[in-house]
């Protein structure tokens, strides 16, 4: 079952990477988000007097980037034995499968295909990403969906990491 606790430093094990991402937006959505917040504050400017003052483009500029900077914050990332997804983290003990998806496979898998009960961070800029299907019995979650830009290193890394994890001893 997924855990929700504050950060800690975990070390990898020696000689491996961890794999880390994060789901920031494109390039481009920072010039035309700038853009129509320029085009926003000059409406603004043209209908209120008292709005045409540089600090009306600055505060929507500001408030622009800050909305993109809140929407590229969150993290994926395999650290030891688990998989962290913002606050989310999952022990790769708890993993029965890793699957690859591609654009097309999203679209399934959130759509016709979709679980109401699974975990999904899915950010809609980013094509692909990764089905994590759990076999905690437990968790009434039956998989994770996370959006990645690069679903194969991201399954290869929780693979690599399931095969790195202490195993979990049977109940007594």
């Amino acid at each position: 079952m997924p855990t929700f606790a504050e950060p800690h430093s975990a070390e990898p094990p020696d000689g491996e990477r961890p794999y880390a991402e994060r789901l920031s937006v494109a390039w481009w959505a920072w010039p035309a988000t700038i853009a129509g917040a320029a085009f926003l504050a000059a409406e603004l400017a043209i209908g209120a007097v008292g709005l045409r003052h540089p600090a009306t483009f600055l505060l929507a500029g500001a408030l622009a980037a800050a909305g993109l900077l809140a929407l590229s914050r969150v993290k994926v990332s395999v650290h030891g034995d688990e998989l962290r997804v913002d606050d989310a983290r999952l022990p790769v003990t708890c993993i029965a499968s890793v699957q690859a998806v591609d654009a097309q496979g999203r679209r399934d898998l959130l759509g016709p295909q979709a679980d109401p009960l699974a975990f999904v961070v899915q950010r809609p800029w980013i094509g692909g990403g990764v089905r994590i299907d759990l076999a905690d019995p437990a968790d009434p979650t039956p998989y994770w969906f996370v959006s990645s830009r690069h679903p194969d290193r991201l399954a290869h890394a929780l693979l690599a990491a399931q095969g790195n994890a202490p195993t979990a001893s049977p109940p007594s």
